[in-house]
């Protein structure tokens, strides 16, 4: 069976990019970093008029009427350019915070695992933030809270919370694969591009092979809402995410520590995200639980 993507949900990637391309640019990353911990309001009310929050709210509400498989699409977007904020919280409250699926309200939440991202910036918080205590952030685009009782997680829906994740950290591994080639394609040592050398080719073709798997699975994950499919998604995700940008790294090589670059800031992101709810131990754990049950 062949799965491709519907004209119309080509349109909308296409949209969803060109509207954080234009408006969340390299330049605006670079200010965004030093505006932090604060959230540009009026990148987020366009955002909500995009329809990017109110995309699977039923048009009866006053939402785009879509489905999870385009909230991906339109996330994978997200991560590409590091679009920074508490967006899955926000568009998970779109159907039930008023001014969430606008832009108007910024919604964040308590995981399951006692953190919140930002906190601070947020004008709604589901969960208990009682006795929240700022923790440094290695992304200084995701600022974090701690939660002392570690079961005040909001009552969110972990799976898509966690497919969602999924979704980011698959538009951060393309982009880091894409950083890669550039830069091997135009970076020389011994008068060649080092794109020319083998080594650098087997890391730019696995960090491929890493994302075009986790697309796959990420993308039939959306189709089905099946746990196990999402727990699956996540890890690949997060394989081509973290495992991708510290490869790109090595094809930059010393460079790709510093604050000129931005190949950090992409690995910083796959880091973050690798700890939310969803993570590699708990897929592990429900993936092989599903298969235990399956072999008695």
């Amino acid at each position: 069976m062949r799965f491709q993507l519907t004209e119309d949900q080509r349109a909308l990637r296409t949209g969803v990019r060109e509207l954080l391309t234009a408006r969340f640019g390299r330049e605006r990353l670079r200010a965004a970093m030093a505006d932090a911990p604060a959230l540009d309001r009026d990148l987020w009310r366009e955002l909500g008029d995009a329809g990017f929050f109110a995309l699977r709210l039923p048009e009866a509400a006053g939402g785009v009427g879509l489905g999870l498989p385009e909230a991906v699409l339109a996330f994978e977007e997200a991560g590409r350019v590091l679009l920074p904020g508490p967006l899955i919280a926000t568009q998970l409250a779109a159907g039930t915070v008023p001014g969430a699926a606008t832009g108007e309200t910024v919604v964040t939440d308590v995981d399951t695992g006692g953190t919140v991202e930002w906190l601070a910036a947020a004008d709604v918080v589901r969960g208990d933030a009682e006795g929240a205590v700022s923790v440094r952030s290695v992304d200084p685009l995701t600022p974090l809270h701690r939660v002392p009782v570690q079961d005040s997680g909001a009552a969110v829906d972990v799976p898509l919370k966690s497919l969602l994740t999924a979704a980011e950290q698959l538009g951060t591994g393309a982009r880091v694969v894409e950083l890669a080639v550039e830069h091997a394609r135009t970076r020389e040592q011994f008068g060649r591009p080092i794109g020319a050398f083998q080594a650098v080719q087997q890391l730019c073709a696995g960090m491929l092979v890493r994302v075009e798997v986790a697309r796959a699975v990420v993308y039939a994950a959306a189709v089905t809402g099946d746990p196990a499919d999402i727990a699956a998604a996540r890890l690949l995700a997060d394989e081509a995410a973290v495992h991708g940008a510290r490869d790109c790294l090595q094809v930059h090589g010393g460079m790709g520590f510093t604050w000129e670059s931005d190949v950090h800031l992409y690995l910083k992101r796959a880091w973050v995200r690798a700890r939310r709810p969803g993570s590699v131990t708990e897929c592990e754990e429900l993936l092989a639980a599903g298969l235990l049950a399956e072999a008695g």
